[in-house]
């Protein structure tokens, strides 16, 4: 968005607010959509994950200290939300982080908000049998296009952590789809 700065001041101003907040949910929403969606893989789970998110950015703008961009802001709420939700659905069902992802995964195929060919369901698969920081880190990289540095900034994490990440993430896609 042009003129941030103008913009996150409407946010905050009591009689712009809700107008420029609609502006807001309107531009960012299919980005966020898509970013918690390679996250949390079910459908329903990325709106309820998407609605926490915009919920969090509309009560804590005040907070936003524009050390960063308004999108690298949300985008770490974001990716925080998604992460605490598989935390709570896997604790739920007495599952590990990395266990309730497959379990997901292994269902894309019945998903009929799924619509990739069967290349796509098996990256997926092998996506979601990365731990946790390797399948956020590849899926930014691969299928969002962000450059480490934004990603940095997201997770709060050193480029050079994430590119070692990457790294093994791919590596171990590589591995896995080369060998069977």
């Amino acid at each position: 968005m042009k003129h941030q700065s103008l913009f996150i001041n409407a946010l905050r101003q009591p009689d712009s607010k809700n107008e420029a907040f609609t502006r807001l949910v309107q531009e960012y929403k299919e980005r966020l959509y898509w970013h918690i969606r390679k996250i949390v893989l079910d459908h329903d789970d990325t709106n309820d994950v998407v609605q926490n998110t915009f919920i969090k950015v509309h009560l804590n703008i005040e907070n936003f200290n524009e050390n960063s961009t308004l999108f690298t802001w949300m985008y770490r709420i974001a990716t925080n939300e998604a992460l605490n939700f598989i935390k709570s659905k896997a604790k739920k069902m007495g599952l590990k982080n990395e266990e309730w992802t497959q379990a997901i995964a292994g269902n894309l195929e019945a998903d009929p908000f799924f619509d990739g060919d069967e290349a796509a369901l098996i990256l997926h698969k092998e996506i979601s049998k990365l731990p946790e920081k390797q399948r956020i880190v590849f899926n930014m990289k691969y299928f969002d296009g962000m450059n480490y540095d934004s990603i940095s900034k997201i997770l709060d994490t050193s480029v050079g952590a994430l590119k070692a990440s990457y790294h093994h993430a791919v590596k171990k896609i590589k591995t896995k789809l080369t060998n069977d």
